[in-house]
């Protein structure tokens, strides 16, 4: 009998997620949403398949039914921020169930909102099981970072940066990338909020109220898996533009050229070492010769660049939270970031 899993969130990336369950030998036995159009589906509908017998649970019946089925592990596939999966993550805690989720803050968020993270890691060390964040990140701005790092003498700087394409997202996403504003407007509505202090800085993460970039947690990530000590850590918006006016599907209007097109957000972290890293991520809407694009390098002795072309970022993060499930299963408990779990490797079956 294959690992039995409750998917949590029953939306686009979970048609790659359970699929990629089923194909494992593990098991679907529960699915949670909070979409009332999805609520009643089996879970065959939503995959495209032939009917499981699984049919979607709403938030409300999510406790009841997580205790009938026992699953092994829950996949959370919801939000971006550790704020917006609390109360799943709480929940599979709550109940002794290990937890992996594609939410970005989840990599490594106790540099970002560390009272949550605290919560979290109280309750599953009580209850005995594992809760972590992984996905697209896990490999490509994090452990094959660590491996070039690993065949490096000395190391001054790494520089790393990931691109997408703010249309495939959705009109939320590609507003809080300020496209579609004027330089001014971009300014003033999205540029403004990174400017304060570090004190100010972390008087926000200390409440949860911090906003992190995705490459904020990474950068934690990777200085932890590098035994790197964070001296300061600051983040930057910058926004994007193009030489010609761009249509936008999403947003429904056409960005002028020289507005923005969307943003950069750079974060810089210094170590006590003496190692900077230096990540950023785009997010615009794509002119005719833009590509999703993952580049890093890491300056040192030698220098090494490593870029990665048109990536399949969905399927790869669903493939990287399947292939987990046997690591968190495994591991010791408490909220656990991958990079405490080890290196992530291809799995047969879960």
């Amino acid at each position: 009998m294959g690992t039995k899993v409750v998917q949590y969130g029953a939306g686009k990336m979970s048609k790659y997620t359970m699929r990629y369950v089923y194909e494992k030998g593990g098991e679907i036995v529960g699915a949670i949403d909070v979409n009332p159009d999805v609520i009643g589906k089996d879970i065959g509908e939503i995959m495209g398949t032939e009917p499981k017998g699984v049919k979607v649970v709403s938030i409300q019946e999510a406790e009841e039914m997580i205790k009938n089925v026992k699953p092994d592990i829950a996949i959370v596939t919801t939000m971006s921020l550790i704020s917006d999966v609390e109360d799943a993550l709480m929940l599979c805690a709550k109940l002794g169930v290990n937890a992996i989720t594609t939410c970005e803050e989840a990599f490594f968020p106790m540099n970002s909102n560390p009272e949550v993270t605290k919560k979290i890691d109280k309750l599953a060390k009580e209850t005995g099981c594992t809760i972590t964040g992984s996905g697209y990140q896990d490999i490509y701005w994090g452990q094959l970072i660590s491996s070039i790092a690993g065949s490096t003498q000395s190391i001054k700087k790494i520089k790393g940066s990931s691109s997408y394409n703010v249309e495939d997202y959705g009109i939320a996403l590609a507003k809080a990338h300020g496209a579609g504003l004027t330089l001014e407007e971009f300014d003033k509505q999205v540029a403004s909020v990174d400017r304060i202090s570090d004190e100010e800085r972390q008087a926000m993460i200390n409440r949860g109220e911090y906003l992190p970039s995705y490459m904020w947690n990474v950068n934690g990530w990777l200085c932890a898996k590098l035994g790197l000590t964070v001296k300061s850590q600051r983040q930057v918006t910058v926004p994007q533009t193009y030489k010609e006016d761009i249509e936008s599907q999403t947003l429904g209007m056409t960005v002028k050229a020289g507005d923005a097109t969307g943003m950069s957000a750079v974060v810089t972290t210094e170590t006590e070492e003496g190692i900077t890293l230096e990540t950023q991520c785009i997010g615009k809407v794509y002119s005719k010769e833009d590509f999703d694009k993952n580049e890093w390098t890491i300056e040192g002795e030698p220098n090494t660049t490593l870029i990665i072309n048109r990536p399949s970022t969905v399927e790869l993060t669903c493939a990287s939270v399947v292939n987990r499930i046997p690591d968190v299963i495994s591991a010791k408990p408490g909220y656990v970031p991958t990079e405490e779990i080890g290196d992530l490797s291809f799995k047969m079956k879960i």
